[in-house]
């Protein structure tokens, strides 16, 4: 690999509160020289190629901390190599893989499968959670030691919430001693069975509904246990005003949690459902335009930590059915970062803050080697036009699925080109 100058950038960079014009020095090992406006007075690097950048903005390679992939067992849906040219077009450069997989990502052989497939044909970093019980089934912890050792950087119980709170309990004990971080999705599943947010809309469609209380309910009695034992725990997706004060109040508690919002809450509302539209059926329902606002403000106030995208593929025999009877789940790999900066153009969130939750604060809550333009780190990162005008088509997305809530939708920003360890995987 040969050495890389990137010239007349904005550098956002959140790990170090940097926003200035600037350049960026990639060596030939795939690791950043220097960026900022320093770096403009230091030599290019003999035989380096040198990029004009003007008008585009540098940030720290994005990180997507909850994916779905259908490899191994739903290859049709989507593999690891598909998601990476995916998240490679999003401006996404690592990502952290679900363990809902067939067979599921309970053992240290499918850790390492993950990780080898990723090695040979993804071009992203991929990361694996694994599985917080065998199985997903709630029933037996899995091991947690021996899977971190292996490489898994997060455990969680995928797609489904964890009803035994004395297993709960168990686990995050355990996890505490290894320093891991348990992160949950939040459904009871007794108050949880409905097909949309519990309200005047759903009454309309003659849907069954979700109240918000499927939702607090299970996250305040994980945060009184991460209370309790000590555990880093992290609420996976919260969608309403009221889990967002509850994480407040447990860090005034001294608890160690953090939580995240899928892009699909900060973007859309119970009212895009429309008639019956399946792309929009999603675990936690899309709430209220109140909600939606709420979850927007706890991300320019620090209150969720990060956005993800919630990348789950599904195709034409799961979806095309009726509404109640369709999947849950939507891809979004390629679409999380414009309809991000929706919210930086409407000046709800400042664009610091938005890369913050996208990049420097994900790769921080799961110890990821990523998140940062400093000297010395690898160089993942991505290139955005913010202005950049563009309507999403099926046509054009990357993903073996086309599921997306966004179809026809359109987009001002979007990432021009995608650096992994300083080599160019995507570029428009």
């Amino acid at each position: 690999m040969t050495a890389t100058v990137l010239k007349n950038l904005r550098i956002i960079d959140p790990s170090r509160n940097l926003d200035e014009t600037g350049t960026i020095l990639i060596g030939d090992d795939g690791r950043i020289l220097a960026a900022g406006k320093d770096a403009q007075n230091q030599g290019a690097p003999e035989g380096a190629t040198i990029k004009d950048c003007l008008g585009l903005v540098a940030t720290p390679g994005l990180v997507d901390a909850r994916v779905y992939v259908g490899e191994p067992g739903a290859e049709h849906t989507e593999t690891i190599e598909s998601a990476s040219r995916a998240a490679a077009a999003g401006g996404v450069t690592s990502f952290i893989m679900m363990p809902d997989t067939h067979p599921v990502l309970d053992d240290i052989a499918l850790i390492e499968f993950v990780q080898k497939t990723a090695r040979d044909k993804a071009l992203v970093n991929v990361h694996p959670a694994a599985a917080l019980t065998k199985g997903l089934a709630g029933q037996e912890m899995t091991e947690i030691g021996l899977l971190q050792q292996s490489g898994a950087v997060a455990f969680t119980n995928g797609r489904h919430g964890l009803s035994d709170s004395l297993l709960l309990r168990r686990a995050m004990t355990y996890a505490r001693e290894f320093d891991a971080v348990i992160a949950l999705e939040l459904r009871e599943r007794y108050l949880g069975n409905g097909v949309m947010n519990e309200g005047l809309f759903a009454s309309w469609l003659g849907l069954s509904g979700v109240p918000k209380e499927a939702e607090i309910i299970p996250l305040e009695r994980d945060l009184r246990i991460a209370g309790l034992t000590g555990a880093k725990y992290h609420a996976a997706k919260i969608s309403v005003a009221e889990s967002a004060e509850a994480v407040r109040v447990a860090r005034s508690r001294g608890a160690k949690v953090t939580c995240g919002v899928s892009i699909n809450h900060l973007s859309l509302n119970e009212n895009d459902i429309g008639e019956y539209r399946t792309f929009f059926k999603l675990s936690p329902p899309l709430r209220s335009e109140d909600d939606r606002v709420a979850m927007a403000d706890a991300i320019a106030d620090g209150t969720i930590d990060i956005i993800v995208s919630s990348h789950d593929p599904q195709d034409v025999d799961t979806k095309r059915l009726p509404f109640a009877d369709a999947a849950d789940g939507a891809i979004g790999l390629e679409t999380m970062l414009a309809a991000a900066l929706r919210l930086h153009h409407d000046g709800r969130v400042p664009l610091m803050r938005l890369i913050d939750a996208m990049s420097t604060r994900p790769a921080q809550i799961f110890g990821l080697d990523a998140g940062t333009l400093k000297p010395g780190a690898k160089a993942d990162i991505t290139l955005i036009d913010l202005d950049e005008p563009w309507i999403v088509s099926k046509d054009m997305l990357l993903s073996r699925s086309k599921n997306t809530p966004f179809e026809d939708a359109r987009f001002s920003g979007r990432a021009m080109a995608t650096y992994v360890a300083g080599k160019c995987v995507h570029s428009l």
